[in-house]
């Protein structure tokens, strides 16, 4: 996807708003957040791999987004389970900069803080474990079913990974197929390998 369509479809979120804030010397998202008002605020980030899209709430970072996603389809997905006050805003900084930082090789892993509200039951608990595989290293999908005491859950485990909602963040690209083969991946397994190589668990 280029990246003036991208920019044209967060751009399209609140187009009064920004006409608005170039009287009053701010953005959108910063005046909603100053109110009180801003429940959902979303961004972009240029990276390696491309840019990604990204939204936080007053809990943490809550999706991530690769440049395939049609941006009005992850706005329509938050405004509908998370809330309709949904607005870009440049107050992300640590979510840019710890991307930015974990992709370029310069950060082991993320503090920023994350909001699930994403991910219900059996998704969440494989989500969080996916969180604790430490950085260069991988699991299969069978090793983390079993892990998470639902040994014959590999096919689920491989679902709830492929629905997650903060790739990178969350690395479910750590866990691979039997085999130590790649897998699949909501971003491509060529990202998927970009990643593993970047950790160094791919050579």
């Amino acid at each position: 996807m280029s990246v003036p369509r991208w920019s044209a479809g967060l751009r399209r979120l609140a187009a009064p708003a920004e006409e608005r804030s170039r009287r009053q010397a701010a953005r959108p998202g910063d005046l909603a957040a100053a109110r009180g008002l801003l429940d959902v605020g979303v961004g972009e980030v240029d990276t390696p791999i491309g840019r990604l899209l990204v939204a936080v709430t007053r809990r943490g970072l809550v999706r991530v987004a690769f440049s395939e996603e049609e941006p009005e389809a992850v706005v329509e997905e938050l405004a509908r389970r998370i809330s309709p006050r949904v607005v870009r805003s440049a107050r992300m900084s640590q979510a840019r900069r710890e991307l930015a930082e974990f992709l370029e090789g310069r950060r082991w892993r993320f503090e920023l803080p994350v909001d699930p509200s994403l991910a219900r039951g059996f998704a969440r608990r494989v989500l969080a474990g996916a969180a604790r595989i430490p950085y260069g290293r991988v699991r299969t999908y069978g090793e983390l079913a079993a892990a998470l005491g639902a040994p014959r859950a590999a096919r689920a485990v491989g679902n709830a990974l492929g629905a997650n909602p903060m790739p990178i963040v969350i690395p479910c690209h750590r866990v691979v197929r039997a085999g130590r083969e790649v897998g699949g991946y909501a971003g491509g397994p060529e990202r998927k390998a970009w990643l593993l190589r970047l950790e160094g668990a791919l050579r």
